[in-house]
């Protein structure tokens, strides 16, 4: 998108405000699906917890998309949009069996990942399907946080408990179908992924009647000029010849399913901010924002370096700037970046905006969540309306104190 599309935006639908680009989601999604076209069954279901949208969602549904949910509500919500139930697979962590039960019972593809519910699922509903999410102990990611397959995660069932796993199958005679991981995000490294899918062929031998293997995601997307990225083509290469051969040994055809979140949506997405106030220190110059990490958390929480450009003084001068946030806490989303010159009431556009960031906004600071328009088709549509003060008492119960007064008082002189 231009500088000046995404400007017309700000001034048509107001700011702080995000804005995904469809064309940008569907080229990523064709990446994907191109760089394994040798797969005979590919199956892509995008990670709903990324930007769960429902415009968004039936963007992904008319690609052709399944969906990856981790609670009932993006279930929900995945139907809601127009997935069919069995286009849905579910992996949650430290839910309840009640929970995984409901989300059974909606005739979606359950994936439990602890030993203690796969053996209270398989004995009340041995013939329900069920995939098993397997820890590879691979650690991988670019950031602790978001490292999910090491020996110390608490994701899946341990590679090294595989006896243990088997026996409670053979004991509840349940119907296992599918078996997963998922490393971790930001993978820079495509040996570790292939790696890590080596153990996960071992681990699918010991079971005869497999439909699917998932080998999750985690995909790294640059984040700023010289960044690196996951080569999802060298990948596809790589994988689809190894995957191919393992089916040929199996002696089945299975499905090749992928997750992605952050690959299909991260570029797509953008977050403009207004700029209150330019404020001189000793040694910094700060660019305070109609903004803070109430709204995009990922620079504090995941130490994540999102490019950011000054669109109304694009061609000005550089100057060294820390950007930070209204809230009442340290919120800096970035220090001493070098960035065009900015004037109190410019439009900053924060880039790769698209995943993880309105999904975590929050009400800190009782303030709005900012509104999100997707660009489809040269044409800005408003998706999520920006929230008001009703909005943010909706669900809040006032007590009336003097009526409790009253009645104590009452009940004392009584």
């Amino acid at each position: 998108m231009t500088n000046d599309q995404l400007l017309a935006l700000a001034e048509a639908f107001g700011n702080p405000l995000y804005v995904y680009d469809s064309k940008k989601i569907t080229s990523q999604y064709n990446r994907l699906t191109n760089a394994f076209k040798g797969v005979k069954n590919l199956r892509v279901n995008y990670a709903v917890k990324a930007l769960s949208n429902i415009s968004v969602l039936k963007l992904f549904n008319t690609l052709g998309s399944g969906l990856d949910t981790v609670s009932i509500q993006e279930v929900q919500l995945g139907i809601h949009a127009g997935f069919l139930p069995e286009k849905i697979i579910y992996t949650p962590n430290g839910v309840s069996l009640e929970e995984i039960e409901q989300v059974a019972a909606l005739g979606v593809q359950i994936n439990i990942d602890n030993l203690s519910v796969l053996e209270q699922f398989g004995a009340r509903h041995p013939k329900v399907p069920v995939c098993i999410r397997i820890n590879p102990h691979v650690m991988a990611g670019g950031n602790s946080k978001i490292s999910v397959g090491h020996i110390d995660s608490k994701f899946g069932i341990s590679i090294h408990q595989m006896p243990h796993l088997l026996r409670i199958i053979e004991n509840t005679k349940m119907n296992i179908n599918g078996i997963h991981m998922h490393t971790g995000s930001d993978i820079l490294d495509i040996e570790v992924f292939l790696y890590a899918s080596e153990i996960l062929f071992e681990a699918a031998k010991n079971f005869k009647n497999l439909e699917f293997i998932d080998f999750g995601s985690g995909f790294k997307v640059p984040y700023k000029d010289g960044d690196i990225e996951t080569n999802v083509e060298e990948l596809g290469e790589k994988l689809t010849a190894r995957f191919n051969n393992f089916c040929q040994e199996y002696g089945k055809e299975l499905v090749l399913a992928f997750e992605p979140g952050k690959f299909l949506v991260s570029q797509a997405g953008y977050f403009l901010a207004k700029v209150n106030v330019v404020k001189q220190t000793t040694s910094t110059v700060f660019a305070q924002i109609e903004s803070g990490f109430n709204h995009l958390i990922r620079p504090m929480f995941y130490n994540a370096q999102h490019r950011i450009e000054n669109l109304s003084n694009p061609e000005g001068r550089d100057r060294f700037y820390s950007v930070v946030g209204y809230i009442c806490e340290t919120d800096t989303f970035a220090s001493n970046r070098r960035i065009a010159e900015i004037k109190e009431g410019d439009i900053l556009c924060f880039y790769n905006a698209g995943a993880y960031c309105f999904t975590m906004a929050s009400n800190y600071n009782s303030r709005y969540r900012p509104a999100e328009v997707l660009w489809h088709n040269n044409q800005g549509h408003l998706i999520t309306k920006r929230e008001t003060f009703e909005d943010l008492i909706r669900n809040q119960i006032p007590i009336d104190f003097s009526e409790i007064s009253a009645k104590k008082t009452a009940k004392s002189q009584a």
